[in-house]
C-alpha cells in the first residue's frame, strides 16, 4: 500500500451482546465478525472497550479485560486488519457508559478533577502500552464523542471552558504517547464542537491536537431533514465537514480522518443507503489529505436489545447473520477501486471565508451556529458545490495570506455575501 493511499476501515460493532460483548467475551464469536469485515476488503476497524468494564475502580485496570483487547487486535491482524482502539467510552448510541467513581456519591468533574483526570490517564496509557508491540495497532483515540459530557443538551454535564478542554486532551494526548511512542493518537468529538456555538471543545483543538483531525458526520443533524437524502448538502455533509476542519490547521496538508459517517433510517430509506453511500465517499475521497475513511458501523445492533434511537439498529455494513447489505456492497466496491492508489484530488482552487469575529486560536464563541444546518455559511458552501465548485474553506483572517492559500492549492477567496446576497434594507 502506498504510504498515501486511503484507508478504508469499519467502526467494529460485535454482532451478539454489540459493546456488551466485553462482558461475556467469545474470541471465536469476534474472529466470526472480523472474517465478515475482512471479506468487505476493508483495511482496519476502530473497537472499543467499555470504560467501566475496564477500569471499574479508579485504581484497577482489570488484567483480563487488557488481555481480551489484545486478544481482538491480534484476531484482527491475522485478518489482514489494522486496529485503532478508543479508549473513554464514554458514550455510544446514545448510552452513557461511565465508571461509579465519577458519578452520584463521587461525583466529579470527569475534565478537572485531579484525581479523576490521574485515573484516566493511567488508563489510556495502559491500553496504549499494551499495544505498542503490534504492528497492526494504528493508536488511540482518546474516546468517542466525549466533549457530550461537557455541555446541553447532555442531562447532567460536567460544565468547563474551552482553555479547560484543551488542557484536558493534551494531558489524555500524551498519556496515550507515552504508552505507545509514534502511533496515530487522535481525538475526537460529535459536531457539537463545529456547530454549537459557546461549546468548550473548538475547531482549533480539533485540527491541531493529536496526529490529524478526526470528523464525524451524521445528516441526522438536521441536514437530511432540511435537504432530503439527495440533497447536495446531505451527500456532501461529510466532505464540508473535512474541509471546514482544514480552516484551523496549522499544517495545509494535515491529515483528515472521517472516522463515523453512516446512512441513518429513515431519513435514508433502506432503498436509498446504497446510493448514499456512495455520494458521500466519492464526495469525501475528493477532499485533499483525506487520511481514510471508517464506516459506523460493520454489524446492526440486534433487535433482542432494547432501547436503542430506531436508526442505531441498522446502520450496519452487514446484519447481525453476516450478510452483507447494500450500504456494504458499495463499501466493498469503492474500497477494491481505490486499494493501493494513491490519493491526490486536484486542489480546490476556490475557498469560502469564514469571519469568527476573533481569531482563529481562541475562535471558541457566536459564530458557529452559521456553519451548522441552516446557517449563513452552511448555506452558502452547499450553494456552490450545487454549482458545480469545490470549495475549501478558508478563516476570514487568513483570506490575504498568499503564502497560507498557495500551500492548500487556492487562488480564489469568496465571502458568503458574494454566494448569497444579503436581503435588501
Amino acid at each position: 500500500m502506498h504510504d498515501d493511499a486511503l484507508r478504508f476501515g469499519a467502526n467494529y460493532t460485535p454482532a451478539r451482546g454489540w459493546f456488551h460483548h466485553w462482558l461475556d467475551f467469545d474470541l471465536d464469536e469476534v474472529r466470526a465478525d472480523l472474517d465478515a469485515i475482512a471479506a468487505l476488503g476493508l483495511d482496519h476497524v476502530r473497537v472499543f472497550p467499555l470504560w467501566p468494564v475496564f477500569q471499574p475502580n479508579r485504581t484497577l485496570i482489570r488484567p483480563r479485560a487488557v488481555e481480551q483487547l489484545v486478544a481482538l487486535a491480534d484476531a484482527a491482524a491475522e485478518r489482514g486488519l489494522d486496529v485503532a482502539v478508543d479508549g473513554l467510552q464514554g458514550h455510544l448510541s446514545s448510552f452513557d457508559f461511565l465508571p461509579s467513581w465519577v458519578r452520584t456519591w463521587h461525583r466529579s468533574n470527569m475534565f478537572t478533577a485531579p484525581e479523576v483526570v490521574a485515573g484516566q490517564e493511567e488508563y489510556l496509557r495502559t491500553l496504549a502500552a499494551a499495544l505498542a508491540d503490534r504492528p497492526h495497532f494504528l493508536g488511540m483515540t482518546v474516546g468517542n464523542e466525549i466533549n457530550q459530557f461537557s455541555d446541553d443538551p447532555h442531562p447532567d454535564p460536567d460544565r468547563i471552558t474551552p482553555d479547560q478542554a484543551a488542557r484536558w486532551l493534551e494531558r489524555m494526548l500524551d498519556a496515550c504517547e507515552r504508552g505507545a511512542p509514534g502511533r496515530l493518537h487522535v481525538h475526537a468529538e460529535y459536531d457539537a464542537a463545529w456547530y454549537r456555538d459557546g461549546h468548550p471543545f473548538t475547531p482549533a483543538q480539533a485540527a491541531r491536537l493529536g496526529g490529524a483531525t478526526a470528523v464525524h458526520s451524521w445528516v441526522f443533524n438536521g441536514t437530511a431533514q432540511r435537504h432530503g437524502a439527495r440533497g447536495t448538502a446531505t451527500e456532501h455533509h461529510a466532505a464540508y465537514l473535512i474541509e471546514l476542519s482544514k480552516a484551523w490547521a496549522l499544517d495545509p496538508h494535515r491529515p483528515v480522518w472521517l472516522q463515523e459517517t453512516g446512512a441513518p433510517a429513515p431519513l435514508i430509506r433502506p432503498e436509498q443507503a446504497a446510493r448514499f453511500t456512495e455520494a458521500t465517499l466519492a464526495n469525501a475521497l475528493d477532499c485533499a489529505d483525506l487520511w481514510g475513511v471508517t464506516w459506523w458501523c460493520s454489524h446492526d445492533v440486534s433487535r433482542e436489545l432494547a432501547d436503542f434511537p430506531e436508526l442505531e439498529y441498522g446502520l450496519g455494513l452487514l446484519t447481525n447473520e453476516g450478510k452483507v447489505k447494500p450500504a456494504g456492497e458499495a463499501v466493498a466496491r469503492i474500497a477494491d477501486l481505490r486499494r493501493g492508489r494513491p490519493h491526490r484530488p486536484a486542489p480546490r482552487t476556490t475557498a469560502l471565508a469564514l469571519d469568527t469575529g476573533e481569531r482563529a486560536e481562541h475562535a471558541g464563541g457566536s459564530w458557529r451556529a452559521a456553519c451548522a444546518p441552516g446557517g449563513a455559511f452552511f448555506d452558502a458552501w452547499a450553494a456552490l458545490t450545487a454549482e458545480g465548485v469545490r470549495p475549501a474553506v478558508v478563516l476570514a483572517e487568513h483570506a490575504e495570506d498568499p503564502e497560507r492559500l498557495s500551500a492548500r492549492g487556492i487562488t480564489e477567496v469568496l465571502r458568503v455575501r458574494d454566494v448569497i446576497p444579503p436581503p435588501p434594507v
